[in-house]
């Protein structure tokens, strides 16, 4: 089983940067598309940015020029780089596998905790 591990949250300002990242542990891990998603109270967890294996990428709009997806494979880990932040992006921030940038909603691996971030305006 193939757990994830989030870190790098906390509270900024609005217009301020933050870097996410997240671990792929567990036995027999292999690593593919990668994915960033977030869920705001209240709300369905959505998807932020995905990367797949080849290093094609695509966010969600209201992200675009700001977010960053990455990947280090020989770590098994993935980043997201957030610049110009706002207040809407307050949320819990997840990371997974998809099963393919078509399936995004697949995941093969346990969602971990996500790692909570604040924005204040």
């Amino acid at each position: 089983q193939v757990h994830m591990v989030e870190s790098g949250g906390g509270v900024v300002q609005s217009g301020g940067s933050l870097r996410l990242s997240c671990l792929a542990s567990g036995s027999g891990v292999s690593i593919n598309t990668v994915a960033w998603y977030r869920q705001s109270p209240g709300k369905q967890r959505e998807l932020v940015a995905i990367m797949s294996n080849t290093g094609r990428t695509n966010y969600v709009d209201s992200v675009k020029g700001r977010f960053s997806i990455s990947r280090d494979d020989s770590k098994n880990t993935m980043y997201l780089q957030m610049t110009s932040l706002k207040p809407e992006d307050t949320a819990v921030y997840y990371c997974n596998l998809p099963r393919s940038v078509r399936q995004p909603d697949i995941v093969v691996a346990s969602w971990g905790q996500g790692t909570q971030v604040t924005v204040s305006s």
